[in-house]
């Protein structure tokens, strides 16, 4: 998925991965209209999806864009299920062959940039033009990797293209074919069961060629799209807001989930018509405190819980504290499928030739204290680069990623600098947020246990993501949150071809993993693809290219008047399933 920078998410602080869903607004709009407002905590820099590489910006895409596949708003576990696509894919050819029929009559959000002004139907061909796009060398698209080796002859027109002064995207392309308006078939160079996922993700949305063409450099700030939403041209301000799209193609609420749906509620708008509320405002704000203290007063809808306020609104036993219930606040707790680490860049020699000095730094490391401190415990320990569920694994003899200062200081001595004696500073890049500030300095300390010397380097989201992406860091802080609910959307984390701006931001090369890793992803669910996954974790546990630190939960409020809210670990374009009642929201707003 996505660098929780997705997120992401890049550091989008572990703090704040549950405010995805925040909502703000004015007390008139709060009670007399159906507009969602929502948070993220920093600025974009476009909405283009082939550079949707974190979560912040994937979710705002997904707005706007539609995938060919997305995920099943209510079913757990979680279920693919087509989106502009009419119907799941015709795999062939032992699972290299893909023959995808699109739905009829789905149009192109309006735009200028048509003949017309109006939106035209899109075809088979928009899907070809896609992925050629995310395959174009002179677009630098960072969600590449994710065919990258995977399609016939596209990675041989990518080369053939990258020292042409424009990319020709009339050659024909062996593995993908346009049957007709309808119909494409797509060949891959081998089986890879994940595709379908690929499909699902921000990085494929379909886009038409007109926007492309008229907007040209400035595409990222005016998408067009065929998603539930519509918006004006981006700009770098204080908000966006979505209007709902009046051409969106016929599409239902779920009549189907699970059994829990017909006790909250959630599919009690079972069969009408998407999308159900009429405006999104995207506020970016910073800083939580001020937008929890509104949120409490009624002016939001949902907000993932400070830190800082963790306590006070929930038991020890997870449970809502009773202030809370009287207000009637629903508080949801859901598995984020989310892991966050310290990243070493494997292309500096330091790093990348001295295992001992990683291990000693991991060791180092108090996951424990970090959970408590920076998470009230919501968060727990990384033994695994896996978040628990993904896979039956026992990680309980995973040496280097306990505390263990003695063990710690014995390794660095076998790295050559005992006592941290000769080793130069080393620099960590971070995202200039206080919270993140302060994990960064907690970092520091548990380093200077051993003697080593750590140096803060704070940037921009925009400018950490060019220096990770660029292999211009020493260090930094990162979070991942998966693309989909498979070990492999972790373990893609260490895989050589994906180095930056892949997401193997560490530049981590290993060509024995590497060869588990293009072995697993060809195989479909078995024990034998569990027990590649086994070793390659256990390579990881061993090798340390990652400090890992905690892997996350999310616990979000909203108030009684938001319906259908459902978490989501996959939640991209999900805010068409969200609906308000205004009546309810009138006769609670007078409680808080």
């Amino acid at each position: 998925m996505k660098h929780i920078n997705k997120v992401s998410t890049t550091w989008l602080s572990l703090l704040f991965l549950s405010l995805l869903f925040n909502t703000s607004c004015k007390k008139k709009e709060n009670l007399n209209s159906k507009i969602l407002h929502q948070v993220i905590s920093s600025k974009l820099s476009g909405l283009d999806p082939i550079s949707a590489s974190d979560v912040t910006a994937s979710t705002q895409v997904a707005k706007v864009y539609d995938c060919l596949y997305q995920y099943h708003y209510l079913k757990r576990p979680y279920e693919i299920e087509p989106c502009l696509a009419d119907s799941m894919p015709l795999v062939s050819d032992s699972g290299k062959t893909y023959q995808i029929t699109i739905k009829k009559g789905v149009l192109f959000q309006d735009n200028k940039c048509f003949p017309t002004g109006k939106g035209r139907e899109l075809k088979a061909a928009d899907v070809r033009y896609s992925i050629l796009r995310l395959a174009d060398p002179k677009l630098h698209a960072r969600g590449w990797w994710t065919l990258q080796g995977q399609i016939k002859g596209l990675d041989e027109w990518r080369e053939i293209n990258s020292s042409k002064e424009s990319s020709n995207y009339d050659t024909t392309i062996e593995g993908i074919e346009v049957i007709d308006d309808y119909k494409i078939r797509i060949s891959l160079n081998h089986a890879y069961p994940q595709f379908i996922n690929i499909l699902a993700m921000s990085y494929t949305s379909i886009v038409p060629k007109e926007a492309v063409e008229y907007y040209k450099d400035d595409f990222l700030n005016n998408p067009v799209g065929t998603g539930p939403y519509t918006t004006t041209r981006y700009e770098q301000g204080n908000k966006i807001v979505f209007i709902k799209n009046p051409n969106y193609r016929t599409e239902y609420y779920p009549n189907t989930g699970e059994e829990s749906d017909k006790k909250t509620g959630t599919l009690a708008s079972a069969g009408k018509k998407l999308p159900l509320i009429d405006t999104i405002v995207v506020k970016i704000q910073t800083k939580a405190q001020p937008a929890w203290l509104s949120f409490v007063k009624g002016k939001y809808d949902a907000y993932g819980i400070p830190k800082d306020n963790f306590n006070m609104v929930v038991n020890m036993d997870k449970s809502l504290k009773e202030r809370y219930k009287e207000k009637e606040f629903d508080l949801k707790i859901t598995p984020a499928f989310h892991t966050s680490y310290f990243a070493f860049n494997h292309d500096d020699t330091l790093f990348g030739k001295n295992v001992h000095l990683r291990r000693a730094m991991s060791l180092a490391f108090d996951r424990a204290e970090f959970a408590k401190k920076f998470t009230n415990n919501r968060y727990v320990p990384s033994r695994s680069i896996c978040p628990p569920g993904l896979m039956d694994d026992d990680t309980s003899s995973y040496i280097y990623t306990k505390l263990d200062i003695e063990l710690a200081k014995k390794e660095l001595k076998l790295a050559g600098y005992e006592n941290g004696k000769g080793l130069p500073v080393l620099f960590l890049d971070i995202v200039a947020d206080k919270e993140v500030e302060k994990i960064g300095e907690f970092f520091r300390l548990c380093m200077q246990k051993i003697g080593i010397t750590i140096e803060m380097r704070t940037n921009t989201w925009p400018k950490l993501i060019e220096k990770v992406n660029n292999k211009q860091t020493q260090m930094f802080a990162m979070a991942w949150k998966g693309d989909y609910p498979d070990a492999q959307t972790f373990l893609q984390l260490l895989y050589g071809p994906n180095e930056s701006p892949g997401c193997n931001s560490s530049n981590y090369k290993n060509s024995y993993y590497d060869s588990l890793f293009e072995k697993a992803s060809r195989m479909q669910v078995s024990p034998e693809r569990e027990a590649l996954y086994k070793e390659m974790n256990a390579i990881s546990a061993n090798e340390v290219p990652l400090i890992l630190s905690v892997h996350g939960t999310s616990y979000t409020l909203n108030h009684a008047w938001l319906l259908n809210y459902k978490s989501h670990a996959f939640s991209y374009g999900m805010e068409k399933y969200l609906d308000i009642d205004l009546d309810k929201k009138k006769a609670v707003f007078d409680k808080l």
